[in-house]
């Protein structure tokens, strides 16, 4: 088996991409071989000995797109080590409640594969890359009402010491 390991990552604005680039960073300099994808360009996981994958929230859920690529290689991911990150904005929420909530929408996930070790990440809010309209509006009233400031949430050192402990849960 192959001792590559695969970041795969589903994104809307962009937020959840540079997560996936900063943990493949991190495990790269931990001496890993590592590539970094988007979910939808990977078609086989063949070529790779371990995955970590994440997605951005949408509706309390992971991307569709996610979703399918946990379906499509649900009995491939079950034969590997395996880890889960999520980038969502409520890890930014003051209320302790509101971000260990965000742990209960990674379920569907852990229902089709168990993993190593899960990741919950702030994301980015930069209203003009929100791609859907009525996104954009709620964002935009969270922003007005106070509830966020358009900014960068994301914790790096948070980030980079994660990955930084997924290389040895990643030897399978």
């Amino acid at each position: 088996m192959s001792h590559k390991i695969l970041v795969a990552y589903a994104s809307r604005a962009g937020s959840t991409a540079g997560v996936a680039e900063a943990i493949g960073k991190t495990l790269s300099e931990n001496g890993a071989q590592v590539e970094v994808r988007p979910m939808q360009d990977v078609k086989d996981l063949t070529p790779y000995g371990a995955v970590v994958a994440g997605s951005a929230i949408q509706a309390k859920q992971w991307l569709p797109e996610a979703m399918q690529f946990m379906q499509d290689h649900r009995a491939a991911l079950g034969q590997k080590p395996f880890a889960a990150f999520t980038v969502c904005m409520t890890m930014t929420m003051k209320k302790e409640q509101y971000r260990q909530g965000v742990k209960d929408w990674l379920a569907p996930v852990r229902a089709l594969v168990k993993p190593v070790s899960e990741g919950y990440f702030a994301g980015a809010l930069q209203l003009n890359k929100v791609p859907h309209r009525r996104a954009r509006w709620g964002f935009r009233l969270s922003v007005i009402f106070g509830v966020w400031a358009e900014k960068d949430y994301r914790d790096w050192d948070a980030i980079h010491a994660w990955a930084g402990e997924l290389s040895p849960k990643l030897q399978g």
